[in-house]
């Protein structure tokens, strides 16, 4: 199945929209670490309008490269479902658009074998993006804009805060926060996957997901107490930006930030469990749809 894998892999790096994504990533981070080299201070002084009369800080030494790394996340993994989508929703619509999918399974691989090799594919492209982003965001930026401490701006119910994280103790974190974005992003190639057995052509399943994320995301945005209780906790873009949690660090009684804490700890580990439940239904319900499929192209 090794073998499989490798064939797979092959044709992913074959295809152009392969690279759409990484050249995506590298212009949008890019951008972000010269406009913060030119004006980052505006920047500062937008994001500080409500506290910085009551907080006195060093713009200079809180624009740093951990810092960076976080304003890239915030805005950069919103947009990387979408080149997942390009790649797992292609995994089997686009064997048959090309009329190989029978050829396939005539090979000597069950039809579980072979969807999983195409799970395991998704999977490793995945992997390999936000690999690249984590060169990009956090180690290029702590190259050009060096080390400090972190301050993370936060909203808590009607409440500004900001969090400061001493500079020895962010790197777990952001390893952390990388590891739990794979588990989510992995969600939706999963998710493009299982439309993908459905559909003969990429286009179909790769539009659909892309609608299914987007439509799932305002609607866990939506701030509407019916919805906040009954539906939000179904849906698995509720969970996405739980990568954040591991930067909200604990406070003790004074007030003062618990070196290699979490303020809840709980909340996150309950958020991995449903995205990893999220990933095992939606490829069991690929595996079913996929061994009762009438392979007719």
């Amino acid at each position: 199945m090794f073998s499989l894998l490798q064939i797979e892999l092959f044709k992913i790096s074959r295809r152009p929209r392969t690279y759409i994504g990484f050249a995506a990533i590298t212009a949008i981070v890019l951008i972000f670490q010269f406009a913060f080299k030119a004006d980052g201070e505006s920047y500062m002084n937008l994001m500080l309008q409500n506290v910085q009369d009551s907080f006195d800080l060093d713009k200079s030494k809180a624009i740093n490269g951990y810092f960076m790394c976080y304003i890239i996340l915030n805005t950069l993994l919103v947009q990387v479902p979408i080149l997942v989508t390009l790649i797992a929703g292609d995994a089997i619509s686009g064997e048959a658009n090309m009329g190989t999918l029978r050829l396939m399974l005539t090979k000597p691989y069950s039809r579980s074998q072979l969807l999983f090799v195409k799970f395991l594919a998704a999977f490793l492209f995945t992997v390999f993006l936000l690999i690249w982003i984590a060169i990009l965001s956090l180690f290029v930026s702590l190259l050009i804009f060096g080390t400090d401490d972190m301050l993370i701006f936060r909203v808590k119910g009607d409440e500004s805060q900001i969090l400061q994280i001493s500079k020895d103790d962010v790197m777990w974190r952001y390893f952390a926060a990388f590891g739990y974005a794979a588990v989510a992003l992995t969600v939706i190639a999963t998710l493009g996957i299982l439309l993908s057995v459905f559909a003969e052509n990429s286009i179909g399943p790769i539009v659909a997901t892309i609608c299914i994320v987007l439509f799932f995301t305002i609607v866990s945005n939506i701030n509407v107490p019916v919805i906040d209780k009954h539906v939000k906790p179904w849906l698995f873009t509720s969970y996405m930006v739980g990568w954040k949690g591991f930067f909200y660090i604990g406070i003790d009684n004074e007030g003062q930030p618990i070196k290699g804490s979490l303020e809840n700890w709980p909340a996150i580990r309950n958020s991995l469990l449903i995205l990893i439940a999220h990933i095992g239904t939606f490829l069991g319900i690929a595996f079913y749809s996929f061994q009762k499929k009438d392979i007719l192209s």
